[in-house]
């Protein structure tokens, strides 16, 4: 990672964060984005101590020409781009039935269309370096699941898109990675939007038995050094896509008994 370019959007918490110390204390130059500056601005700054050669964009991934902006911005500051990470996301809790529709559109112009703006205006530059383009999937992007109706719609358009993206490439140089790290301890259930689009403010989950945001990062970086294709993290992750395709009635039912069992959960009054 000596000296590669890495841009990693979503940057300013969680697994983004921890991503832009992983690849950073390998010696590549971060570019973090997000769109509040204060937490941005205090991660460049802890990666200012460590060393870390980093550049803070405010921007929103949603957003076409931010996407265009965000990528002139690192060409003008360090002159390549090496690996694009698209790691910014956002959730929902909510039964379908009852979500308002923009809920659905929000979900899918950041998690989806964040990642094919970012991607189009940085792919000709990780053509040139031969580099990797990642995107921060999710278990929910191979197995639909209740309540993330939009989450899930747009995990599975990211993975399609990546899947197609990877096969068009296939003779440049260029390696595509999907990484699907399953539930994880972030504030990405925190955030998650409810049914009338406000955030939900806590976690329906117990973060403290997830996987660490840390060790995500450090999983994802060892994937881009191997140029692996894929990779799905935790047992649980693997196991439901699995029986997902072995067995997808079954399937159904665990998951609906699993995501019943999950604080307030609207599964459970039915």
């Amino acid at each position: 990672m000596k000296d590669k370019v890495v841009i990693i959007t979503g940057a300013s918490s969680g697994i983004g964060k921890a991503l832009a110390f992983s690849f950073g204390n390998e010696g590549a130059k971060i570019v973090i984005t997000g769109r509040k500056e204060a937490p941005l601005l205090e991660v460049s700054q802890e990666l200012s101590k460590l060393g870390i050669e980093n550049l803070a964009i405010v921007s929103d991934v949603s957003i076409e020409s931010d996407n265009a902006d965000m990528v002139q911005k690192t060409i003008d500051k360090f002159g390549k781009i090496d690996i694009l990470i698209n790691n910014a996301g956002i959730s929902m809790r909510a039964m379908f039935e009852d979500c308002d529709l923009n809920v659905i559109k929000t979900l899918m112009d950041i998690n989806f269309y964040g990642t094919v703006y970012a991607t189009k205006y940085a792919l000709p530059y990780i053509k040139a370096t031969k580099g990797s383009i990642v995107g921060v999937s999710s278990i929910a992007g191979y197995r639909g699941l209740p309540v993330r109706s939009g989450y899930s719609a747009s995990k599975f358009a990211m993975n399609g898109f990546l899947e197609a993206l990877r096969t068009e490439l296939l003779h440049t140089g260029v390696h595509v990675l999907t990484a699907c790290p399953g539930f994880t301890a972030s504030n990405i259930r925190v955030a998650s939007l409810g049914a009338d689009g406000s955030s939900k403010g806590d976690s329906m989950r117990d973060e403290g038995k997830m996987m660490a945001s840390e060790e995500v990062a450090d999983r994802i970086l060892k994937a881009v050094k191997n140029r692996d294709r894929g990779m799905i993290l935790t047992l649980q992750g693997k196991m439901a896509v699995l029986i997902n395709k072995l067995f997808p009635k079954l399937a159904d039912k665990l998951v609906y008994n699993a995501l019943a069992k999950e604080k307030d959960s609207p599964l459970a009054k039915q």
